[in-house]
């Protein structure tokens, strides 16, 4: 069974398998491609068999809407982390903004945020994070597909990207701040496409929940 289960914020990835199994009493629940407990939106799950489907599904370009604060940097790169760095927002408009956003499009070289799990020497990078430990990343190469400037209001930029698998949102609106010439963090990432899995079409735990007991009645 392949479900499209719409991700709470808060929430990690692994809450949402453990509800769903509970909810469902399968002995084999995954996901496929994680979301950051502050983020929301699509998030593909797997029970039994169909769990070995689940990292084809990952591998598919995801598409989002993310929101950037300008003018803060936190050592997580989102809005759970440490503010560990303020700055100044220069004078911006939507014609500056939308030129460096798709500036971004196709190739995109960059480095995964140090609260991640990515691996460096066999240890998850988070954990060198939690011990206040910063190590040499290596470049992740992956692909801006398209990307679309939605709003910009005082010191916040909502854009939607669509990218390859193995894309830090988190770690783009960094380097989208950058070429603004200031610092930034993410504080919203909605996950709205995952291959041909679409949010409009995503159950939320509850209507999960009442669904699968309707059924089973």
């Amino acid at each position: 069974m392949i479900l499209n289960i719409y991700k709470p914020p808060t929430w990690t990835s692994f809450n949402v398998v453990k509800k769903i199994k509970i909810i469902t009493k399968e002995k084999k629940v995954g996901h496929g491609g994680t979301l950051d407990p502050f983020a929301e939106g699509v998030l593909m799950i797997g029970t039994n068999i169909d769990t070995k489907k689940l990292s084809n599904i990952s591998r598919c370009n995801k598409t989002y809407i993310a929101t950037i604060k300008l003018g803060i940097h936190t050592n997580s790169f989102d809005c759970d982390g440490k503010i560990i760095k303020t700055n100044e927002v220069p004078i911006l408009n939507e014609v500056i903004i939308k030129s460096v956003l798709q500036s971004f499009i196709g190739p995109y070289k960059h480095l995964p945020p140090m609260y991640s799990a990515k691996k460096k020497n066999g240890v998850r990078l988070y954990n060198y994070a939690r011990n206040n430990i910063i190590v040499e990343r290596d470049p992740i190469k992956t692909q801006i597909e398209e990307i679309s400037f939605i709003s910009f209001d005082k010191d916040k930029i909502k854009f939607s990207v669509k990218c390859s698998s193995g894309t830090y949102i988190r770690s783009l609106a960094v380097d989208i701040s950058k070429k603004l010439k200031t610092i930034g963090h993410l504080v919203e990432l909605i996950r709205t496409d995952v291959g041909e899995f679409s949010i409009n079409d995503s159950l939320s735990l509850k209507k999960f929940e009442e669904k699968w007991k309707f059924t089973k009645t």
